[in-house]
């Protein structure tokens, strides 16, 4: 398209970002936002969702975080991007900073939006590998408190950092409160482990 003298617009950039970061090509994904931005270009939620989507696949935090912040320095409208504020935190819990996902989760309440199930599993999952486990369960509570349906995910993750530290009551709390919640038994073997490792210890 370039090469035909034709100049791309935000929806091509975009569309091809997001190719990028289904192809896990989140480098690629990366030119392509920057050069948005050197065209100044304005920023489309679509396009900086997927560029921070592609660098969460790869733990690529800071990358993710930079992106985030250029994100809010923009445009872009924050009522609807949720979605980038989970990838953010995801891609700090899965680099194990867990003192960053949840600044960011914070600054996602103070910008009135709504976590939802993947903001507060991702969060608890970041603190579980933060051996942060008083963290963990004030953040399920949370989900329960807020009526929010519980997943395997978060439910697993209380519970394995409630273990680390031997706290078998409050895992095995978490595993009642699991039972009688909508979360896939199916899917609950970790869940069986955690809670038999806790009470073991």
């Amino acid at each position: 398209m370039v090469q035909s003298a034709l100049v791309p617009d935000r929806i091509t950039f975009s569309a091809a970002i997001s190719a990028c970061e289904k192809g896990f090509e989140w480098e690629r994904a990366l030119q392509l936002l920057w050069s948005m931005v050197e065209g100044q270009l304005e920023l489309t939620t679509i396009s900086c969702n997927a560029a921070i989507s592609a660098c969460e696949k790869f733990a690529e935090w800071q990358k993710a975080l930079r992106l985030f912040s250029v994100m809010m320095q923009s445009n872009v409208d924050l009522a609807a991007a949720a979605t980038t504020f989970n990838a953010t935190i995801s891609a700090c819990e899965k680099a194990g900073k867990w003192q960053k996902a949840l600044q960011l989760f914070r600054i996602m309440v103070q910008s009135a939006l709504v976590p939802d199930r993947i903001t507060f599993s991702a969060a608890i999952s970041a603190c579980e590998k933060g051996f942060e486990w008083e963290r963990a369960l004030q953040l399920l509570w949370s989900m329960v408190e807020g009526q929010l349906e519980l997943t395997t995910i978060s439910c697993n993750a209380a519970i394995s950092a409630c273990e680390k530290f031997a706290e078998w009551q409050k895992a095995l709390r978490l595993f009642s409160v699991m039972m009688q919640s909508n979360v896939d038994l199916a899917a609950a073997a970790t869940t069986f482990n955690a809670t038999i490792s806790a009470c073991e210890k």
